[in-house]
Formats: C-alpha cells, sequence, structure tokens
C-alpha cells in the first residue's frame, strides 16, 4: 500500500485520503501520496497563536538555544533514515549530506550562536543607551523582543530538510512558532524530519506545524505580528509578495528566488595558474551537484575571451568524467532531477537558451544513466553552452534552466565582466577567481551592488574554502532584485529579524529595569560583601563597587615598561612627550587597566572563576604622574547558559561595567569585563 503523507495541524497529523502522487525520481516508481483531506488553516494560526506563542514564552533565549542544541544532537542520531528518503529525491550521498547535515549544522550553529550572544531573558537590547539630556536624568536606547506572531515558511523542492531548518531555528530562537510549507515534489522527505522532531519530546507545545499541499488561504490569516519566508522561483515570489492580506496588514515577506549566479574568471589567469584549474573544478562542481538545483549554482560562466577555448576544453573533459544515475550505483556522481516535472521544465528552459549559443557538451555526448530501472527517471544530462556576445544575447541573463546547465559567457576587460554579472539583476552569490589583490579590490565593490555573497577564490582561499553554492549560517544568505531581496541565516542578525525592535525612553534606571542591563547612571547598590564574593544568584543588576584610590607615579611607569617591554617615547621620552597633545609623559593605558583590575579584584578563591575577555575598552583621557585614579565596578548583565563543570556546579556569565576615573572625577577608561562566576553548589 502506498502510504500518504500528512500533515501536521494544532498537535495532531492529519490526513487519511490519497491525492497527488508522488514518484521516485530515480525510477519513477509510486512511493507517496500527499492528502486530500483539507486544511482548517484558521485552527493552525489560532493554535500557534494561543499554544505556540505562551509555550515558548515560558523559555528565554539561552533556553530556546539549548533545546536547538538537543533537537541537532537527536537528529543526528537518526540521519541514516533521512538518507534512506532522500536517497529517493534522486540525490547522491554528497547532495543528501548538504540537506542533512547541512540542516543539522544550522541547528548546532543557532544554539551556539544564541548561547554565546543572548541574554537569558526575552529581552535583547541594542545598546549603548544614549544620554538625550544634559543632567543625566534621560536616556534612549533600542530593545527587541518576540513579536507574538507566527511564522510561515514556505520552502523549495531542492533542499526539503536545510530549507525547513535554516528559517525554524533563527524564528524559534525569537519564541516565533513556525508553520513550514515544503514544496509538494520531495514534501515527503520534510515530513519525515518534521515526524523526527515531534517526536522527539523536545519542542514546546505548538512551535512547529506542517502544512502538505496547499497553503489555502493560510496567507489571508496573517496580521502585522505575522513574519512569511519564502524559498523558490522569483515568478512565485513575486505572486505571494503582492498578496492583498499580507499587503493590508504590513506583514514582513522576506524571498530567496533562484537567480543566474556568476563566477568570473579575472583576466590575470592563465591555464598554468592554480587558480585556473580551481575555477573549472568550482564550475563543474556547481553544475552537477544537487543535479544543479541549487538556488545558488553557477548559471553564467564569465571568462575572458583569449580563454574561452581554454575552458571550454577543460570543462567538457571534466563533464565528460561524471558517471549519472542511481547514486547507490558505485562511481555515480550525479543523480536525477527532483521529479518528471522538473525534467520538463529543465529542457525547455534549455530549448530557450541554446537558441542562438552553441552546445559545447550536451545530451549527445554518450549521455547513458546507470542502475537498474532509471528509464522512467528524472535524469538530465549536465549540459554546457558558449554565448560569444553576452551584451547582445539577453537569454543567458533571464533564463534559467533549475538544473545541471550553464553557459560561458566571453568578455572584454573586467568592467565589461562586471557588466555582465550585473545583467543577472541581482544574484545570491558570485565568484571571483582572481591571484590579484588589486583586481579584487576593483572588482568586488562592484560586483556587491548586485549580488548577496561575493566568494573571492584563489591558491590560499582554496584550502579551507567551503566553496561557491554553500551558504553558511554565520552569513546573510539572500541577494538583491532578481534574488528576492530578502535576507536569511547571517547569524544573530537572522533572529533579529523574526524580533521587534522599540526605541525606549526615560532615566537611566528605568532603562536598566527594562534591558535588564546596567545603564550608566542608573541607581546601584553597594553593600559591605564585595560583588566578587557572590554566587552567580545572589549577584543583581546594579551591584556595584566604588575603590579606594591609588596615584600613579613614576616609578609605576617605568616598573610597568619593564615587565611589559613597552618603552614608547610618550611614556619614557620626557621632552619628547612636550612637543605632544598631551604636553607631558602619560602613563600606559594597559598599565591603567592593570591598576584598576588591582584596586577592584578580590583575590582569594570565591565565586569568580576566570576572566576571559574585555569589550568595548576604550582609553578615554590620558593619566599622568602625579594622577589619583580609582574604579567603579558594577554588574552588568547576567547570563544563565544552563551549564555546569565536571563537579556538577553550575556557571553564569556576568558582565561588568568598569568605569575608572581620575581626581577629578572625568572618565579616564572604560569597558566591560566578562567573567564566569559558580553557582551555589
Amino acid at each position: 500500500m502506498i502510504p500518504t503523507l500528512q500533515s501536521l495541524i494544532g498537535g495532531r497529523w492529519i490526513g487519511r485520503e490519497a491525492a497527488t502522487p508522488l514518484h521516485n525520481a530515480l525510477t519513477g516508481a509510486l512511493i507517496y501520496h500527499t492528502h486530500a483531506d483539507a486544511i482548517d488553516f484558521g485552527e493552525a494560526v489560532r493554535y500557534a497563536r494561543k499554544t505556540g506563542v505562551p509555550s515558548l514564552m515560558k523559555l528565554d533565549f539561552q533556553q530556546r538555544a539549548a533545546i536547538l542544541k538537543a533537537l541537532a544532537l537527536y537528529l543526528v542520531e537518526r540521519k541514516e533514515e533521512l538518507y534512506a528518503i532522500s536517497h529517493l529525491t534522486g540525490a547522491t550521498r554528497a547532495d543528501s549530506w548538504v540537506d542533512i547535515e547541512g540542516g543539522t549544522g544550522t541547528l548546532f550553529a543557532y544554539a551556539s550562536m544564541g548561547g554565546r550572544e543572548l541574554p537569558s531573558s526575552n529581552v535583547l537590547h541594542e545598546g549603548p543607551a544614549m544620554a538625550l539630556g544634559k543632567n543625566g536624568g534621560f536616556a534612549g536606547t533600542h530593545i527587541l523582543v518576540p513579536r507574538g506572531g507566527v511564522a510561515v515558511h514556505i520552502n523549495a523542492f531542492n533542499f526539503p530538510i536545510w530549507g525547513l531548518l535554516e528559517k525554524f531555528a533563527p524564528s524559534f530562537l525569537a519564541a516565533m512558532p513556525c508553520i513550514g510549507k515544503p514544496a509538494t515534489a520531495t514534501s515527503y522527505l520534510t515530513e519525515a524530519v518534521v515526524r523526527m522532531m515531534h517526536e522527539s519530546g523536545l519542542l514546546p507545545e505548538g512551535a512547529l506545524q506542517l502544512v502538505i499541499g496547499s497553503t489555502g488561504d493560510l496567507l489571508d490569516r496573517l496580521e502585522g505580528f505575522d513574519a512569511v519566508t519564502f524559498t523558490g522561483s522569483a515568478d512565485t515570489a513575486a505572486r505571494l509578495r503582492v498578496n492583498r492580506n499580507l499587503v493590508a496588514h504590513s506583514v514582513p515577506f522576506t524571498a530567496e528566488a533562484d537567480s543566474l549566479n556568476c563566477a568570473i574568471l579575472a583576466p590575470d589567469i592563465s591555464p598554468d595558474d592554480p587558480e585556473f584549474d580551481l575555477f573549472v573544478k568550482e564550475v563543474a562542481r556547481e553544475m552537477t551537484g544537487k543535479a544543479g538545483q541549487k538556488c545558488t549554482a553557477i548559471r553564467r560562466i564569465i571568462v575572458p575571451e583569449a580563454l574561452v577555448d581554454a575552458v571550454g576544453t577543460r570543462l567538457r573533459e571534466r563533464l565528460a568524467k561524471v558517471s549519472v544515475g542511481d547514486p547507490s550505483v558505485e562511481g555515480v556522481r550525479m543523480g536525477a532531477l527532483a521529479s518528471k516535472d522538473q525534467q520538463r521544465d529543465v529542457g525547455e528552459r534549455l530549448a530557450l537558451l541554446a537558441h542562438g549559443n552553441e552546445v559545447l557538451f550536451g545530451a549527445g555526448d554518450g549521455f547513458k544513466p546507470v542502475g537498474d530501472g532509471v528509464a522512467d527517471g528524472a535524469f538530465f544530462a549536465p549540459t554546457l553552452l558558449l554565448c560569444r556576445d553576452g551584451m547582445a544575447n539577453d537569454a543567458v541573463h533571464d533564463v534559467e534552466a533549475f538544473g545541471p546547465v550553464s553557459t560561458i559567457i566571453s568578455y572584454h576587460g573586467i568592467d565589461e565582466a562586471l557588466a555582465l554579472a550585473a545583467r543577472g539583476k541581482g544574484s545570491l552569490v558570485s565568484t571571483l577567481v582572481t591571484k590579484e589583490p588589486a583586481i579584487a579590490a576593483y572588482a568586488v565593490p562592484v560586483a556587491a551592488a548586485s549580488h548577496g555573497r561575493v566568494l573571492i577564490l584563489e591558491r590560499e582561499a582554496a584550502v579551507d574554502s567551503t566553496g561557491h553554492g554553500s551558504p553558511l549560517p554565520q552569513l546573510k544568505h539572500g541577494g538583491p532584485g532578481r534574488a528576492g531581496g530578502g535576507e536569511e541565516l547571517g547569524g544573530i542578525r537572522a533572529v533579529r529579524h523574526f524580533l521587534q525592535r522599540a526605541a525606549v525612553q526615560g532615566s537611566p534606571t528605568m532603562l536598566a529595569a527594562v534591558t535588564g542591563e546596567y545603564v550608566r547612571g542608573a541607581r546601584v547598590q553597594e553593600s559591605e560583601v564585595h560583588p566578587f564574593r557572590k554566587h552567580f544568584e545572589e549577584l543583581h543588576i546594579g551591584d556595584s563597587l566604588l575603590t579606594h584610590r591609588r596615584t600613579v607615579s613614576e616609578a609605576d611607569i617605568v616598573n610597568f615598561g619593564g615587565v611589559s617591554g613597552d618603552y614608547f617615547y610618550m611614556h619614557f621620552d620626557d621632552i619628547a612627550a612636550r612637543d605632544t597633545q598631551f604636553g607631558k609623559r602619560i602613563a600606559h593605558g594597559y598599565f591603567v587597566l592593570s591598576a584598576a583590575a588591582g584596586l577592584f579584584v578580590s583575590p582569594a578563591p570565591g565565586p569568580v572563576l576566570a576572566n576571559y575577555g574585555l569589550d568595548n575598552l576604550r582609553f578615554v583621557a590620558p593619566v599622568a604622574i602625579g594622577d589619583t585614579i580609582r574604579a567603579r565596578l558594577t554588574c552588568k548583565r547576567k547570563v544563565d547558559r544552563n551549564r555546569t563543570d565536571d563537579r556538577g556546579v553550575g556557571q553564569g556569565v556576568v558582565a561588568w561595567d568598569v568605569q575608572v576615573t581620575n581626581q577629578h572625577d572625568e572618565l579616564v577608561a572604560s569597558y566591560d569585563i566578562l567573567t564566569l562566576v559558580m553557582k551555589r553548589a
């Protein structure tokens, strides 16, 4: 019996009656049906709002980050089940690795970034606060808070797992329940991973729902506090973007659309350079990886006219060695397209591209997929075209065959190469292969205006390069114009996309209460107990210590110079120092830091375990011989990472605000210290 896929709506799986048939991309065999049961999208949205939002808001950023890590570990343990299903999409093991382990890797990455960069609350302070009055009693800052809405993620067929998880991770961190809608052709793989996530028991109730099939009236039920993300064709993105309800309610809509990405071989490269081989290898990999079904794939190969034949020959040789067929057959390096519909679409678009251009390599060059039962599979031959006049041919810049099809385009001079790249009207990524920093310095700012990401590839970068087509969680993924005009990924900036930013004005004390961070000028609490003697739970924002004073002597400067080896003239040459803006010798800035630490540190063993960094260090004013300094140490921020050491003792991170002043109460140095602080056993 052919199984019927189900949707996860309102916390239960629905779908019994079979609808659209889904086929094995390698053999054409029927493997699944979507369900015909109608989805109540009103229920889905209510469940997200009434159940999902409150359950997520019971947790803070740190706790949600910890769940992402646990979820990633759970999926990694079961990845072979996903690989087996991914095989049905026509993907090779390497293709599936990008989708499956790229998806879990994204969960790990956001768990790590959230743990490092987000607070133990649901208010993210975008500081610093700024004074808005002369007397210090009025200030302003910005905060980011959960929107209280639902995120609808509509994904393409080419990455059924990564496509969902790269959107789910930042929106989950932002406390936004998700409704995922995968493309129908490969929705069976998305359903499999969502089942695992649901069965893990790790997700708060209502955090994730799944739609198999049409979105129906889902978008018509959204409001201004919701968000929509879309990955797919530019035509579909344009249609969804102007949904009357989304426009009427100003619902944020982020699109990441397929685009005509390019690779440029710079004019400084010759066939004898390692960079030439790197260029050919990168293009061939992008043509054949995932059978060319990647939104980041290289569609336009922009090459100096003098090297067109050399590049064409080398690419033909490499493509001829690519074995296409069932990935379970040893030696097969490229699988099938995702469906017969996709196969027909690529064929139609190839016909448009081939008009007026030369076919250098294609189905006529011995193409025969290998494997049992592959005659009805959705295979497509790697196809290389040549356009000798890219300025006159519009099709190469307008038509995308979403498969293993790329076109070599010749150019005269780097400016023409950049103009050809821009003819794509906005792309996700471009690669520039050059060995000359001057060419990169000239070309990249120009290319960056029409591309979301630019890879500079040469022999040094190649050692570690993740390649042209690999979006990374730490960097933004998106592009202008045709590419959708949106941004995905990009580290914590992606989380911020799903939060609401607000300006807050008030006294420093009120701002400190709202942000959960000490704001300079706010009230502090001083006690006889040194702040460094308090365990993590006992510390409160605003706990403060004003130290005793220390007068800086010439011996201090001489001794510090001897210890550090810093004999800069401003510290030791009285005559030269008189001719500077200070008019006299001054103490080392790092001596001031060291002296301040000596003033505020409590030296005996205690809850403070380690100092692991300084942030926002500024030397504001000089400290001269005879000046007297003191420091104020204030608990600025606490982050409970919910971790324990080898002994089972918990730890938290505390940021301390440090202000060093002179005898005139003038600020001379300012910084934050980050420490690990023990919890009570």
